[in-house]
């Protein structure tokens, strides 16, 4: 039976595409994205979907946020929409927002987020920048990225795969965030397939 997945993105959908591109190639097995989700209407990972023929949803939060309608309000009318889709899965790649209990209580143990850090280490935004200042100051030689079960305290959900990127001697912040994106498109798509076994 083919499982579907959501999949929920901000930005350029880089992970995304490494999503489409195992699942053409059938290295994820018996799985469809139903749909794309984005909360930013300029997000190119909108394009990548369109053009694999995957349908999307464009749904901001700028008129909750202009109506002073809470977060929960937003999750929960954002919950109703990917329900729609039936996911069996549901992948956070990108997705620049914290979801609440509003949203995840409607999908217990389906959804999954990318994050560019260790468990532990660099929760929140700007976790690449965060790690290569550390290793600057000689924190840390190492940092990675992690797939992890959403929960509503931010990053720190049960952790499916992580995998360490090291820092080079003379490394630069762009020659370790494309190492690091590089590892993050082959986990995405390990970690996905762990979970869409754990939905046996």
């Amino acid at each position: 039976m083919t499982k579907r997945i959501v999949v929920m993105i901000s930005g350029g959908g880089t992970n995304l595409q490494a999503l489409i591109d195992a699942i053409a190639d059938e290295k994820i097995q018996n799985t469809e994205i139903g749909a794309v989700v984005s909360n930013k209407k300029s997000a190119y990972g909108l394009t990548r979907a369109q053009n694999a023929n995957i349908a999307t949803l464009y749904f901001p939060a700028k008129p909750y946020n202009q109506a002073n309608k809470s977060r929960e309000v937003y999750d929960a009318d954002l919950a109703e929409q990917v329900k729609g889709f039936a996911p069996d899965l549901i992948v956070l790649a990108g997705w620049m927002r914290i979801l609440t209990s509003a949203f995840l209580d409607h999908f217990p143990n389906q959804v999954i987020n990318l994050h560019p850090a260790l468990p532990g280490q660099f929760a929140g935004i700007n976790a690449i920048e965060r790690a290569f200042e550390a290793y600057e100051l000689g924190e840390i030689t190492h940092s990675g990225c992690m797939v992890h079960y959403v929960i509503p305290e931010v990053d720190a959900g049960p952790v499916i795969l992580d995998v360490i990127v090291p820092f080079a001697t003379n490394d630069t912040m762009d020659r370790f965030s494309q190492r690091l994106h590089d590892a993050e498109h082959q986990l995405i798509v390990k970690a996905t397939q762990i979970a869409l076994k754990n939905l046996d």
